[in-house]
Order: C-alpha cells, then sequence, then structure tokens
C-alpha cells in the first residue's frame, strides 16, 4: 500500500515509538496526525513533520473521533493507523505485604492500552471503510498496533499490563477477519525491550540498559525506535502482511522477573 499522499493517524505519536513512526510515515509522504495527551510535543513534532496534531486521551471515545475527524479533513484520504499510546504499571497480584492489587490502577491500564487501542481500531476502520479501494485488490487501509513481550510473556508484577498487551493481540486475528470485507489489514507488532526515554539518560541509566539487554540473545543490546517504526512501515506497505503479530526482540525469552 503507497503512503504517499495519504493520511495516517499516530496515538502516543508525540514520543518515543510513537515520535520515530510519526517521522517514518511522515518520511514516506504521509500527512500525520500525532494523537496524544502532550500539546507542546506534540504541536512541535507537527510542526517539524508538517502534521496535524489533536489532543487526544486514546481511552475516551470522543477524543479519538475528534482526532480521527482531523485526518479525514485533511483532504487526504485516511488510510494507515497506528496505535502507540499506553502506559505501564508495576503490582503483584498480592503484595508482599498479603494486600490484593487494587482495581483502579487494573482498569486504568485496561482503559489506556487495550481500550484506548480498540478505540483507535475501530474509529479509524471506519473512516478507512466510508473511502474508495487504492488498488486492484481493493484495500482501503492498514492499522497496526502495539503489544508487548509481556502479552505474551509476563512478568512479576505486570498482570495489569501483561493482561492489557495480551487483549491486543487477542483482537488482532478477529479484527483483521472483521474487516477483511472492507478491504483493511490489521497487525501487531510485539517489541521486547526498546531503547526510549522511560529509562532516562546519564551514567545510571546507561547501566540499568546495559543489564536489560543482557539477556538478549543477539545483537546483544537494546532495540531503538527507529527499527519499530521501520517494521510498521513494513507492515503498512506491504499488502499481504495481515492478522500478523510479529515480535521485534533481538530473540528476547523474558524471564520470570
Amino acid at each position: 500500500m503507497e503512503l504517499n499522499g495519504v493520511a495516517a493517524l499516530v496515538s502516543g505519536g508525540a514520543s518515543g515509538l510513537g515520535e520515530a513512526t510519526v517521522k517514518e510515515l511522515a518520511s514516506a509522504g504521509a500527512t500525520v496526525v500525532i494523537a496524544d495527551l502532550n500539546a507542546e510535543r506534540g504541536e512541535a513534532l507537527a510542526k517539524e513533520v508538517g502534521g496535524v496534531f489533536a489532543a487526544t486521551d486514546v481511552s475516551d471515545e470522543d477524543q479519538v473521533a475528534a482526532a480521527v475527524a482531523k485526518a479525514v479533513d485533511t483532504g487526504r484520504p485516511l488510510r494507515a493507523a497506528v496505535s502507540c499510546a499506553g502506559i505501564g504499571w508495576a503490582t503483584r497480584t498480592v503484595n508482599r505485604e498479603g494486600q490484593p492489587h487494587d482495581l483502579a490502577s487494573y482498569r486504568k491500564v485496561i482503559d489506556v492500552n487495550l481500550i484506548g487501542t480498540f478505540n483507535v481500531l475501530r474509529l479509524a476502520a471506519a473512516a478507512m471503510n466510508a473511502t474508495e479501494p487504492v488498488n486492484a485488490d481493493g484495500e482501503r487501509g492498514a492499522i497496526v498496533n502495539t503489544a508487548s513481550l509481556a502479552g505474551i510473556e509476563g512478568q512479576i508484577g505486570q498482570i495489569a499490563y501483561s493482561s492489557s498487551k495480551g487483549g491486543i493481540i487477542g483482537m488482532t486475528v478477529p479484527a483483521a477477519r472483521d474487516l477483511a470485507a472492507a478491504g483493511i489489514r490489521v497487525n501487531t507488532v510485539a517489541p521486547g525491550i526498546l531503547d526510549t526515554p522511560i529509562y532516562g539518560q546519564g551514567p545510571e541509566a546507561e547501566e540499568f540498559k546495559q543489564r536489560l539487554a543482557a539477556p538478549v540473545p543477539f545483537p546483544k543490546r537494546l532495540g531503538t525506535p527507529q527499527e519499530f517504526a521501520r517494521l510498521v512501515r513494513a507492515l503498512l506497505e506491504i499488502s499481504y502482511i495481515n492478522a500478523e503479530v510479529v515480535r521485534i526482540d533481538g530473540g528476547l525469552r523474558m524471564p520470570p522477573k
């Protein structure tokens, strides 16, 4: 699928994996709508890449709908949607003091990571469905969701995060089957440990990242946001990849902790 001349929506696009994806899609000629809560960074990035910023809480249906509308209003057909927005949380199901995981934090992670991804998926797909097919296959668009290795091999304390990412993995095949009649593909990326600003900067941060990279078979380092973004672009462009969960992890298999 050709990205030049289309509109693309990237949630969580103001930083980290989302920012790298925004830049990659813009370099392919797409007009990118950056859906994020961080207005300062989002607006600056939109100006840099010639895109549009939309203040968006992905768990809020109306805000996601408004972001999709901004993509449609670019005057270019919405063909690509990528969900990168997400939050983390670390708490055991029952902690060392015998207290159960609180429900509010679990629900918050599900609301942002899983329901937020579903909001982008369903609302972007509806807008894509209203467009004319782009090629002889009848293709109208492609969607890429972001899960995690935690959705497959969750570690101790990741019950909320793993649940949310496992849900994203679980929606991949049925969403692709649902949207096949509309000519819309759905794939999911499951990253391992990627080098994003969440780990900080400086000597202590670098030492911590080296420890994180130790179990990775090869290459013996963290992945980069740019590698993630290039994979997302490939999943959008290659029309015969559909209903897949693709790991990008250097061969890592997560230990219990």
